[in-house]
């Protein structure tokens, strides 16, 4: 079946849907990395109860995938079959601060901009969130962190839609939050989410956002085309000094590369498919388990088909 006729089937089974069904959507402009292919089926929705009628509707034999700022994520050269989820930042980019010092974010918001909002509204504890590239909702999944701070130390709740259209409310116990990672169950796509900060001074709360900036610049590759942290930290090491001992730093396949900047950012020098940058981590993986007998671990989220 061709993402056309899969798009025309969808749209037999719901009538009433008011978001964005696209065929055969490409898929590579929503990434850092600028590569992979095309979505059979792209589904932006208007809002929350849009996305809970098309879920409640959609036939369990469609595979679902969703995707968010692509800011840590690999989609392999062949593209992603069945329909491809994005939340729009129009609906789900919303944002707005409580007198409790909490901050309640839709799950397309950036990173960048809660901390920034926080700041403005004398809210500390949230300004790490500078330093994390991405939208909440990855945040969310991944536990994403940097600084010296996590998602978990900030989070009270988050709501979510499963793949049966049920919404749902987690809690820190249901997120079940561990390094990079949480335990909520893969088919919830979350929408919202409650985070909690502490008084604070906003000229100070900038000034550490400023410093996280600067940081960032000086050590990351962050005006390349990349996909952020590669792999996770193996317990007591960095996975950098591991890559950097291995002799990996400035390695390539194709035109994607190991930063010479940064050793646990990949790089897409300009015409890398994303079987070079796949093909890159693995064989830092294995030079890595080779010189040090540790396995590393992606961070990279990586979905698709093979091209």
């Amino acid at each position: 079946m061709s993402g056309t006729e899969r798009a025309a089937e969808i749209a037999r089974r719901t009538p009433e849907l008011r978001g964005r069904l696209t065929a055969d959507a490409p898929l590579a402009p929503y990434t850092w990395f600028r590569v992979g292919g095309p979505a059979e089926v792209l589904f932006s929705p208007a809002d929350e109860d849009d996305l809970a009628y098309f879920l409640a509707n959609l036939p369990r034999t469609i595979p679902v995938t969703v995707i968010g700022l692509g800011s840590n994520l690999i989609i392999r050269d062949g593209g992603i079959r069945g329909v491809v989820i994005r939340l729009g930042g129009k609906t789900f980019g919303t944002i707005e601060t409580t007198p409790d010092r909490r901050v309640i974010a839709g799950a397309a918001t950036l990173d960048a901009q809660i901390a920034r909002v926080a700041a403005e509204a004398g809210i500390d504890g949230l300004a790490f969130l500078r330093g994390v590239p991405g939208s909440l909702g990855g945040a969310l999944r991944m536990n994403a962190g940097a600084h010296g701070g996590e998602t978990r130390e900030v989070f009270v709740e988050a709501r979510g839609i499963d793949r049966a259209g049920a919404r749902r409310v987690f809690g820190p116990a249901e997120m079940g939050f561990s390094y990079r990672h949480s335990q909520a169950p893969d088919d919830v796509i979350f929408t919202r989410a409650v985070l909690q900060g502490r008084k604070g001074d906003p000229q100070a709360i900038k000034a550490e956002m400023e410093r996280i900036t600067a940081a960032r610049e000086a050590s990351q590759p962050i005006r390349d085309k990349t996909g952020g942290s590669t792999f996770k930290n193996p317990p007591g090491c960095k996975a950098w000094r591991l890559i950097d001992a291995a002799g990996c730093r400035g390695l390539t396949v194709g035109d994607a590369q190991v930063s010479t900047l940064h050793c646990n950012f990949l790089i897409n020098r300009g015409g890398a498919t994303a079987a070079d940058i796949e093909a890159l981590g693995e064989e830092v993986r294995r030079r890595v388990k080779a010189a040090s007998g540790i396995e590393l671990e992606w961070e990279i989220k990586r979905v698709g088909e093979a091209g």
